[in-house]
This record gives C-alpha cells, structure tokens and sequence, in this order.
C-alpha cells in the first residue's frame, strides 16, 4: 500500500463537508484568513504602519472599524496584515518542522543499536520540554525577528514529527512487502524511497494541518513575551502585548487582535481535526 492508495477523492470530500458542517465552517474561516493574508495590501483600508497624532486611540467607528492603538495606527488593518504574519510564521515553521522530523524519524525507525539509542534520546529531549519553552531558548540564541522566529518556532516543533514519523516507519518496515523487497536484495535506500517514504509521507502531511495552529499560538506567545516578532510590525501577539496596559479603558486595542488569533485557532484546530479523522490511515482502518 503507498500513499496514493489513501488519497482522498472527489466524492469523499463532498461527502466530508455534508457528514461535517462544523469542518465546513471553520475552512471557509481560515480560506478567509489566506484571502486576508493574500490581499492585505488591497483589503486593509490603511497602511499598517501609519501612525497618527490626531487618531490616537479612538473608538470603534467607521473611519476606524476596529478602532485605533496608541500610536494612531489603525487597529483592521494590523490585523488583515497580522493574518499574513502569522500564516507565514506557522506555514514555514511547521515545514521547517517537519522536515526535520522525518529525517530524524527515518533514522530513529530504520537504524538499530547505538545510533538508535542516541536519536531516541535525542528526540526524547526535545519532547522533554513544551515547545513554547523551547522556541523561547532558541530565540535567545537566535535573536529576535521574523525570520528567527520561524526558525526557533520549526525546530521546537522537530520533536513531535520525529516520534509521529519513527512510529509510522515502525508500522511499516515489518509488512511483508517491506520485507519482500529486502530479500529481493533490492538497495535499502531503494526500498526506503519506493516504500517506506510514500506510506510516511501521508500521515505527516495530516500532522502538519495539526501543527500549524500549534505553531501560530507559540509564535504569537513569543511575541506577547516581548522576545518575537519585533515593533511596528503588525504581529498579533505584539498587538495584544501592547494593548494590555491600556484593556481598562481602550479594551479593543487588545481585544480585536485577540478575536483574531482565536479565531483562526479555533478553525485551523477544527480542520486539523477533520482531515486527521477522515484521512489518517490508523484511524480509517477502524471503520
């Protein structure tokens, strides 16, 4: 069995969206979030970095739908362009991610002895610790920045797709098609790429639609934490950071971008549950 075998047709995934109202909702949510992000130039009624004397934290109102922050600057429009931010930070951190997992995964799975030991004790001290402290030791190491943010975000994440891979390679390496090709005195890493890394690849294609809301919340903490993403730009996180000594009287500098980032949470984590229910070959074969 490879990978294609558990594609998912047209008709499965109609009928996905009729058996699932609540998965529907939640990815026209985030396909709403993407369209901010791709448009935000062309959505965002104001630059996202103009600041403003006059308009120094005002209200709710149609000049300013979401109102403004202490600078002036127009709180929608931080946030249309906070959604391009954030999809960037969690989409790149999680390939990042998940390319390193499957390469320690393949190794941890396949090998056998010494080298066995040293990447399980590897990948158990990366899980040893949440990826929010990791991540935060990594900045510290890194600096801050986008940039460095996505990188410390990936690498805090190579321990959950690591043990995910290892187990899949597990499951895989003793089916007797495996096998048969290793008597056939086919090379190791031809039954590897023919074999073992389509069945691999799928579910930790699944993984990753999981892990992006993970990796979007760590970021934003990072940010809040005052050691992410740097000022003026419009990072979600950074935005509620700074409205939280003004939230007794001017609660919307925190609140809209807080929405925001629940928001998209909430869909993408309701996505990741869907496609991981409908799709993952472990839990199809219970059906």
């Amino acid at each position: 069995m490879t990978a294609t075998d558990t594609a998912p047709t047209a008709p499965r995934r109609a009928g996905m969206m009729r058996r699932r109202p609540f998965f529907t909702l939640a990815s026209l949510v985030a396909l709403g979030f993407v369209a901010c992000a791709i448009f935000a130039p062309q959505i965002a009624p104001y630059p996202p970095t103009l600041q403003s004397i006059d308009a120094m934290m005002q209200p709710p109102s149609a000049a300013h739908p979401m109102g403004t922050d202490s600078y002036g600057m127009d709180i929608l429009s931080r946030v249309i362009h906070g959604a391009r931010y954030a999809l960037l930070i969690g989409l790149s951190s999680v390939l990042i991610g998940a390319a390193g997992g499957l390469v320690l995964g393949l190794v941890a799975g396949l090998s056998a002895g010494w080298v066995e030991w040293v990447m399980l004790r590897l990948i158990d001290s990366i899980l040893a610790l949440p990826s929010l402290i990791l991540a935060v030791a990594f900045i510290a190491i890194l600096g801050q920045g986008v940039d460095k943010v996505i990188l410390a975000v990936g690498l805090s994440l190579i321990g959950p797709f690591a043990r995910t891979v290892r187990a899949d390679v597990l499951q895989v390496k003793v089916q007797l098609f495996v096998e048969a090709a290793g008597l056939m005195a086919i090379p190791r890493l031809a039954v590897i790429r023919r074999h073992i890394l389509p069945n691999v690849i799928f579910p930790l294609c699944v993984q990753i639609t999981i892990r992006i809301s993970e990796a979007i919340l760590v970021s934003s903490s990072l940010s809040f934490l005052g050691i992410g993403v740097t000022p003026p730009t419009p990072d979600w996180g950074l935005m509620i950071s700074e409205g939280r000594g003004f939230v007794s009287f001017a609660a919307w500098m925190s609140g809209m971008p807080g929405i925001a980032l629940a928001t998209l949470l909430i869909a993408l984590a309701i996505v990741g549950d869907g496609i991981r229910e409908e799709f993952d070959p472990k839990l199809r074969t219970g059906r």
